[in-house]
């Protein structure tokens, strides 16, 4: 019986923890900060939470994309000069 408690005590560590860390991401993305903070929230939050998992999906394609976005507009900056 012992093991289970401990699985148990384990996965609603990981939630709190991955709770806490999402809202401290959402904070630090309204404030400058990292947006990491609320991908690494996310990360742990998607073990235990399907619906997780999307919104993790979700903001990995936006920073792709928006990461390819800058790379583009530096590119254009540097080949103007």
């Amino acid at each position: 019986m012992k093991p289970l408690k401990a699985a148990n005590m384990k996965k609603k560590l990981r939630i709190a923890l991955g709770g806490l860390l999402a809202i401290f991401g959402v904070v630090f993305f309204i404030i400058p900060g990292s947006m990491f903070i609320l991908l690494l929230g996310l990360l742990m939050l998607s073990y235990d939470v399907p619906r997780a998992k999307g919104w993790l999906r979700t903001c990995q394609n936006l920073m792709s994309k928006s990461a390819r976005k800058l790379d583009k507009i530096i590119l254009d900056r540097k080949l103007k000069i």
